[in-house]
């Protein structure tokens, strides 16, 4: 008696779990471009309130989650941050689905109130010792900021003052705590803030960063990463990534 008390027991708590397991939706592993960090920190809080599902977010250069995919890591969504890598993806059949989720903007900014003004006379006088790029072998921000470079005839003068941060992060990280007077960083990562300087870069300076989202193999049947993409394309998450200064297709 006392044993199928037991057993009745476990089995009601076993269903209790599993109601509660479906109610609180399934879950994602999402490969995000750093660029796009604080965005999507937003964008899967309100992804996780709609639809009940949970999106776990990984942040890095767009080249080395590339390159941690195709080595197997279990990621159902990657959201990169250019078009490049996710059409890859899709040729070797590892993803379906792409579509531009954001245009990037780049910006030289500076913690310093007063260093940069309205046009790049600062990076043309060389009146600093150190700018912040991302790695461009990696990171798309970090050929931008080349091209922008190479446009202003400056590059191979400033290259001995260039540090090359693993992501843009990184990037905004080392013009951030002051360890580079300048930094070439995604102006999501200081649209918000009302401190330092910055120049937002003419967009004929560089080619259009067009950050592009796949539904990756290993997501085809887990219905948090279809929702997840559906959920990009729509209003609300239209709308955060609009607020965090990315243009919209």
């Amino acid at each position: 008696m006392r044993n199928a008390q037991r057993l009745l027991r476990s089995a009601v708590a076993w269903a209790a779990l599993m109601i509660g397991a479906t109610a609180s939706g399934d879950q994602v592993n999402v490969a995000v471009a750093a660029n796009f960090t604080a965005a999507m920190k937003e964008v899967a809080a309100g992804f996780e309130k709609a639809t009940g599902h949970k999106a776990v977010l990984s942040f890095g250069s767009t080249g080395k989650l590339y390159a941690q995919i195709l080595h197997g890591a279990p990621f159902g969504v990657f959201l990169a941050a250019d078009q490049e890598r996710p059409r890859k993806l899709v040729e070797a059949g590892k993803a379906s689905g792409q579509f531009t989720y954001a245009n990037g903007k780049l910006v030289l900014w500076s913690k310093q109130e007063d260093l940069i003004g309205d046009t790049a006379d600062v990076l043309k006088n060389g009146g600093f010792k150190r700018l912040a790029i991302a790695n461009p072998k990696t990171a798309p921000y970090g050929v931008a900021a080349m091209q922008v470079l190479d446009s202003l005839g400056i590059a191979k003068a400033v290259r001995p003052k260039l540090v090359r941060g693993d992501s843009i992060a990184q990037t905004h990280q080392f013009a951030a705590t002051g360890n580079t007077e300048l930094g070439f960083v995604a102006l999501a990562q200081v649209v918000l803030s009302d401190g330092g300087s910055r120049w937002i870069v003419p967009q004929e300076m560089y080619d259009p960063i067009r950050q592009d989202a796949v539904l990756l193999a290993k997501g085809t049947d887990q219905p948090a990463a279809a929702a997840l993409l559906d959920y990009l394309k729509g209003d609300e998450a239209r709308a955060i990534i609009e607020r965090y200064g990315y243009g919209l297709e």
